[in-house]
């Protein structure tokens, strides 16, 4: 064999070891993640559960699925939240119920919720979309607005396993759910598309961040939580 072919077949072995060494690589990095990623699991769901907070009924206005009141007002407004967004849970229990008596109940505003679950961007359990999912299933039963309630009522902080599916469970129970079908439903990510198409709609109107409230489209008070006021004199400026 002449120097130029042992030099040819020196590269050609050291290249086969570098491609072995690389895939070698590659599914060590794969089973880490999954054996992590099953950790992260196996962890939450041991961890003791803490009693589901049963939140008191609260009268709405008529509505269907995600939407309240007359969808012929003059007023529209859309929300954008995200359920385990700590500034929503302020938006629902000090302005939304004062929104939906005042204004959506005596027809002059439509109310609308949309989902923007992006507080799980960067997190493995998806707590954010897993909220907005048993939301929708439980929508499916005509009971979102409740299981609205009960997940804000058991905020407990951002991925921290206050939404893991366990307690998503529990609380289809505290709303008087059939919970067979809720499983099922919320197993299989049958709300995943709707979801989605709340999401970039958010993005397409300029949201970046939850709360985002919208009346007629246009945004009220852009990275604040927008106040009862605010929204009124937004409804002001869309009437001129």
């Amino acid at each position: 064999m002449t120097q130029e072919k042992s030099n040819r077949q020196l590269r050609k072995d050291r290249k086969q070891r570098e491609a072995t060494r690389r895939r070698l690589t590659t599914i060590g990095l794969i089973s880490l993640g999954a054996v992590f990623l099953s950790f992260v699991f196996i962890y939450q769901a041991a961890q003791p559960q803490k009693a589901v907070i049963a939140p008191e009924a609260v009268e709405r206005p008529e509505g269907e699925g995600l939407a309240l009141g007359d969808p012929d007002a003059p007023i529209k407004i859309d929300v954008f939240e995200d359920f385990q967004c700590p500034a929503c849970k302020q938006f629902t229990e000090s302005v939304e119920s004062r929104v939906l008596s005042e204004l959506v109940k005596t027809g002059q505003a439509y109310y609308v919720f949309h989902q923007y679950p992006f507080l799980d961007k960067n997190s493995i359990t998806k707590e954010s979309h897993q909220a907005a999912s048993a939301s929708m299933c439980a929508s499916e039963q005509g009971k979102f607005w409740e299981y609205h309630d009960v997940l804000f009522a058991n905020w407990n902080g951002e991925n921290e396993g206050a939404f893991n599916d366990a307690r998503l469970k529990e609380f289809a129970k505290t709303v008087g759910l059939d919970v067979d079908a809720f499983t099922t439903c919320l197993d299989e990510d049958r709300y995943a598309d709707a979801i989605e198409a709340d999401f970039n709609l958010g993005n397409e109107m300029g949201v970046s961040g939850t709360p985002s409230v919208f009346v007629n489209g246009v945004m009220v008070k852009p990275g604040f939580i927008p106040s009862y006021e605010d929204i009124v004199a937004a409804i002001a400026e869309a009437q001129n």
